[in-house]
């Protein structure tokens, strides 16, 4: 794909004579849909012990529930902040992103309050042989948490669970300067991210004997582990959806060629996933994502991760049709009633995405401790999962209540 400048700048283009890049003005079913798809995935991979996780997206290809996230993200913050940006101008529009940074900080903080709590005071009742502040490696933090805080608090101790938030800031933290450079030329955009991107990459870097400009960023002051997602690298998944939204990147046609291509990407990659090693056998599967490790890199975001993706991305976008036709059905079959009371529940867990988000790791940690109590036959891990889907379905409705603000409402009457 190639760049779609609207305005059909140049370089010495003044910005003040150039029109705005078209942008979307309302939120995208299919980006309510799938971001929402990818919230109770997240649950189901992150709770302990979990068979769900055996056939999750993720064990069918390289990319995962976070890429679906991340990108939908990017498509959610062109709405968000782009139109701050169109509308009041950059000063402002930074105005808002950085608001957005303070409250995905403090949600980041409290989550880890939450689950460190949660851990501790199961602990503490003595009742059980395994230690839950291990499960999440939080020895350092209890046996000195008076730098574990300064760290916490500074960003320079992540704990590998709570490595999402922080990453996400990081890369809003970047969107005032990808707007800047968009109002010069749109190439400039592509050059910054591709080259962050790249820097990103420790062990391409380590190839070519370029180990001294790795961007990444401490996770731990006792060592010299990084962040287990790097923002350097997933930024460029975030800004891929993010220019798609802003009009940036053209939408692809749909084309039975491109459907082909994308439908082999996908399918080529089945026997190199998870689950070609793990249920079909394929040892030269394992000695080829050993020895090709960099190209499908979660932590820095490797490039197969990022063709697999776009690869799924491309296929989904299809199938759902324009504007999410397909997704609508109409009807008043029993069927159709039923798909549409689900899509409904769908869309609002996506649309309260950071909400639900936050619940759902914390959700996990319980639904891990329960399962640990009363056993994983397959029965009770079904139910497990459901009732955590349950909590994460009236958190969202919860969390849209709360935003639209009824006692408002009730004093205009």
């Amino acid at each position: 794909m190639t760049l779609a400048d609207p305005a059909h700048m140049t370089p010495s283009a003044s910005p003040s004579r150039t029109k705005p890049a078209p942008v979307a003005k309302q939120r995208d079913v299919r980006l309510d849909f799938f971001r929402g798809i990818a919230m109770f995935i997240i649950l189901f991979a992150h709770t302990p012990g979990n068979f769900f996780t055996s056939w999750i997206p993720a064990r069918w290809g390289f990319s995962d529930a976070t890429e679906i996230f991340v990108f939908c993200s990017g498509m959610a913050s062109a709405i968000a902040f782009g139109r701050a940006y169109d509308t009041v101008g950059w000063r402002l529009g930074t105005a808002r992103v950085s608001f957005r940074v303070w409250q995905v900080y403090w949600a980041h903080i409290g989550l880890f309050f939450a689950v460190a709590t949660l851990l501790a005071a199961i602990d503490m009742t003595g009742a059980y042989d395994k230690v839950y502040i291990g499960t999440l490696n939080l020895w350092k933090f209890f046996a000195e948490p008076g730098p574990q805080l300064v760290g916490l608090l500074t960003l320079t101790y992540v704990p590998n669970y709570f490595d999402i938030l922080p990453m996400y800031m990081v890369v809003l933290a970047m969107m005032p300067l990808i707007m800047a450079l968009s109002r010069v030329h749109l190439g400039l955009v592509a050059a910054f991210v591709g080259l962050v991107w790249l820097f990103a990459q420790e062990r391409l870097l380590a190839l070519v004997g370029v180990d001294h400009l790795n961007l990444a960023l401490p996770a731990e002051p006792w060592s010299d582990r990084t962040w287990f997602f790097n923002p350097f690298g997933w930024q460029l998944i975030f800004f891929t959806g993010f220019a798609f939204m802003r009009g940036w990147l053209p939408k692809p046609p749909v084309s039975p060629l491109l459907i082909g291509i994308a439908l082999a990407l996908v399918l080529v990659n089945i026997p190199l996933s998870n689950i070609g090693v793990r249920e079909f056998g394929f040892d030269w599967a394992r000695d080829w994502r050993i020895a090709n490790k960099m190209l499908i890199d979660k932590s820095d975001f490797g490039l197969l991760r990022y063709v697999h993706f776009l690869a799924l991305a491309y296929l989904c976008w299809v199938a759902a049709g324009d504007k999410g036709a397909r997704l609508l059905t109409q009807g008043d079959g029993i069927a159709a009633r039923i798909w549409q009371r689900t899509l409904a529940i769908i869309l609002k867990v996506g649309q309260q995405s950071l909400a639900v988000f936050i619940v759902s790791m914390f959700t996990a940690r319980v639904s891990g401790f329960v399962m640990d109590n009363i056993g994983r036959d397959t029965w009770t891990v079904v139910a497990v999962n459901f009732a955590g889907m349950g909590v994460l379905v009236l958190t969202a409705y919860g969390a849209g209540w709360y935003k639209s603000q009824p006692w408002r409402k009730k004093a205009v009457h």
